[in-house]
């Protein structure tokens, strides 16, 4: 190396492509970038390095899987132009809905101009344009206390230690938000039902068939439960999705191939709410700007809204309340118990 300055760490490279270095560490798996080698067998990024890692990554962003950017980087760009396309009409739905903002704030101004009150629903609904918030009352364990919601974003993680009241605050979010859908643990047992939906359903089969091939190529294990929640998520109709334990059923490999999904879905409207204590579903090195952590404490003390870093108020018990995969499979099916407190 004739300057160290020109090569970077895997946590630095992180970093300055935005990505995750766990992110990285699988486009080596995969066999798309080749970090160097230093004297002592630490990985290091050059010029060529980033430059391709950077390629992966945006092209990440518009949607493709894996396999897919191995194609394009090889040379065959039939994956490209269905993403491209997709990732157009997020941006248009966006330039619509910011346009439409403007023109109502601007009539807005021409009334006050006039010495026109606008109405009380006319604000609300400016407010719900910009970032939509909600509150309500904590229900047991907490003893009713307000809880405000404030921006909430298009992914918002749910997580907390056995009896916090985690799933409680879900489903109340679930009844406070117009639209929203609680899915519960039953999609496990409701495979046949899943799969009948999307039979009858040619619309929704397309989507859940064009997310489990992106899946698949991501290295995730096709199952019951997987399509269980992929007919859930591409459904047409709620305003809002909250899912009780979403790595119910599912393997490492797919969680993550889950959640490299989901977050490519980022620009749509409807948001995602995902209670989870594994560490591939909420994985701290990765939580991006438009997401969310909420955290239950075991005290019962009010949830928490918890930044994604090191020493922020409740990161650790964040990091130390989620487990890998493997650890969540051992435990899967274990309640809290309280005595005298029915279920």
């Amino acid at each position: 190396m004739s300057s160290s300055a020109q090569f970077l760490s895997p946590s630095e490279a992180a970093k300055r492509l935005g990505v995750s270095a766990k992110a990285l560490r699988l486009y080596e798996q995969r066999g798309l970038v080749a970090p160097i080698r230093t004297a002592a067998g630490w990985r290091a990024y050059g010029p060529g390095e980033m430059a391709r890692a950077a390629e992966i990554a945006a092209l990440r962003t518009l949607g493709l899987s894996l396999a897919q950017v191995a194609r394009v980087l090889g040379g065959n760009p039939q994956d490209l132009e269905p993403s491209l396309a997709a990732h157009q009409e997020r941006l248009e739905e966006q330039v619509r809905q910011t346009t439409g903002a403007i023109e109502k704030v601007r009539k807005l101004r021409a009334d006050l101009a006039q010495g026109q009150v606008p109405p009380v629903g006319e604000l609300s609904g400016l407010s719900a344009s910009v970032g939509l918030s909600i509150a309500f009352d904590l229900p047991w364990p907490w003893g009713g206390e307000r809880f405000e919601l404030r921006d909430i974003q298009p992914l918002t993680y749910i997580t907390g230690p056995l009896g916090s009241g985690k799933t409680r605050l879900a489903q109340r979010l679930a009844e406070t938000l117009p639209g929203a859908v609680f899915v519960g643990l039953e999609r496990l047992e409701k495979g046949p039902v899943a799969q009948a939906r999307v039979d009858a359903d040619p619309v929704l089969r397309s989507k859940v068939d064009r997310t489990l091939v992106w899946l698949s190529e991501d290295g995730a294990t096709i199952s019951d439960p997987l399509i269980s929640l992929l007919v859930e998520v591409e459904a047409d109709g709620p305003s809002a999705l909250v899912v009780d334990m979403v790595e119910q059923g599912l393997d490492q490999a797919t969680q993550e191939a889950l959640m490299a999904h989901l977050r490519r879905r980022r620009l749509s409207k409807r948001p995602l709410f995902l209670l989870t204590r594994s560490c591939a579903i909420l994985d701290l090195t990765a939580v991006g700007l438009n997401e969310t952590i909420l955290y239950c404490p075991a005290n019962h003390s009010p949830p928490i809204r918890v930044a994604p870093y090191p020493g922020a108020p409740g990161y650790e018990a964040v990091e130390t309340c989620v487990a890998s995969p493997e650890v969540r499979a051992r435990t899967q099916g274990v309640v809290a118990w309280r005595p005298g407190v029915a279920r």
